[in-house]
């Protein structure tokens, strides 16, 4: 008897809780919007967007959910419309226990700038374009000159990303020159002289050769010695006298 009796008691007790959840649920979900929560990562580093940009984005396109009930708010849609912009990589969107609506948003990684002829924007490093920020200037190497966006998301891309994994040489190359031929040519940032790399085919393995000439050679010889340090050539360095 006890045992039927504690049973019972059981399953009331569990009826009850499900019961209250689901009203509990029912009633958040029929009150408005208390407010918005944002988190920008990384804005201590970067500046592309900011609480305001996105409060004014919402409201733009009609997606703000102040003074909306919880229950009509779809944050999945919010979180879509938030990944669209060029200057996000990554959003969340959820409803918070409070009644609020918060936001974590991750901004792009530029790990590239190009300058070309016809175009100005950032390679991320993702290998995505964005545009050039008027509030915000990312010092990464800048590629200039002509090239299409396809090379730059691609080959130089892959040349950027290079960079951003090496300390030394992220430190050593302030621009990349792209000619018509897709050639390219580094301006160094210690040294007067130029650095002909010619394709982009092996340029880990040219850049090794040159980091041994660095170490075997600039001691002796002196920064200002060349105009010119060439790479193209396999297995071998040709060097222009100033």
């Amino acid at each position: 008897m006890v045992r039927i009796l504690s049973i019972i008691l059981t399953v009331i007790l569990s009826c009850y809780i499900a019961f209250s959840y689901v009203l509990f649920h029912k009633e958040r979900n029929e009150h408005l919007c208390q407010g918005i929560e944002i988190i920008v990562r990384d804005s201590l580093d970067k500046h592309f967007v900011n609480e305001s940009d996105l409060i004014s984005l919402l409201k733009r396109d009609g997606l703000s959910p102040l003074k909306k009930k919880l229950s009509a708010i779809n944050t999945d849609s919010i979180e879509k419309h938030l990944i669209k912009n060029e200057m996000i990589s990554e959003a969340e969107v959820y409803k918070t226990p409070s009644g609020k609506i918060k936001l974590e948003v991750t901004q792009k990684m530029p790990i590239l700038r190009v300058m070309s002829a016809n175009d100005a924007y950032y390679v991320d490093n993702k290998g995505t374009t964005m545009p050039i920020s008027q509030r915000y200037v990312a010092h990464v190497p800048i590629a200039t000159g002509y090239m299409e966006k396809e090379f730059a998301e691609n080959e130089l891309y892959e040349f950027a990303l290079f960079l951003q994994d090496n300390e030394f040489w992220n430190n050593q190359i302030e621009q990349i020159c792209v000619f018509p031929n897709k050639e390219v040519e580094l301006i160094p940032r210690v040294g007067r002289f130029r650095i002909v790399l010619g394709s982009l085919d092996d340029f880990e393995e040219k850049l090794n050769k040159l980091r041994l000439f660095y170490d075997q050679a600039i001691p002796k010889v002196g920064w200002d010695k060349y105009s010119v340090i060439d790479l193209k050539y396999k297995n071998q360095i040709v060097c222009t006298k100033k």
